[in-house]
């Protein structure tokens, strides 16, 4: 078993804390927290809160990614997929969602509307160069592996 990173985390819902389901999910539950209900109608994007604020520590992003039953049942997901939420970032945690589908669809104080992943990640020094070292691959990009 891993070691658990912590995090320091503000509540102002009455949601629980994001949460893995599984003992080795990598994704954490966000709820939607809203004073009424709010409708998606197709090809509609919103940003919904979730009332959630926290202190990443640096060196580390938060990644806010679609549910898959969300986005299978109903053409829900998040618009600007995934997400990144900064170790300097303080304010609220927001979900931006767009309905896919054509019809419309309830957003309500609660449910699970996305998934929160916590990673590591490097920052780089560019090194400016005239030459980059060649590969098999070369300068191959879209369909060049052959599927």
């Amino acid at each position: 078993m891993s070691q658990k990173l912590n995090v320091k985390i503000i509540n102002q819902s009455n949601n629980p804390l994001p949460k893995y389901q599984t003992s080795q999910s990598a994704g954490m539950d966000l709820h939607a927290n809203l004073q009424e209900s709010i409708i998606l109608s197709p090809n509609q994007r919103k940003l919904i809160p979730t009332g959630l604020f926290m202190e990443l520590p640096e060196g580390y992003e938060a990644q806010v990614r679609p549910r898959s039953g969300l986005a299978l049942k109903h053409g829900i997901t998040v618009l600007n997929s995934p997400g990144t939420i900064d170790a300097d970032y303080r304010g609220e945690i927001q979900v931006l969602l767009i309905n896919h589908s054509q019809e419309d669809f309830i957003v309500n104080h609660g449910e699970r509307i996305a998934q929160m992943i916590i990673s590591k990640h490097e920052q780089v020094h560019w090194i400016e160069n005239e030459v980059l070292n060649n590969t098999d691959r070369g300068t191959g990009g879209y369909g060049s592996s052959g599927k």
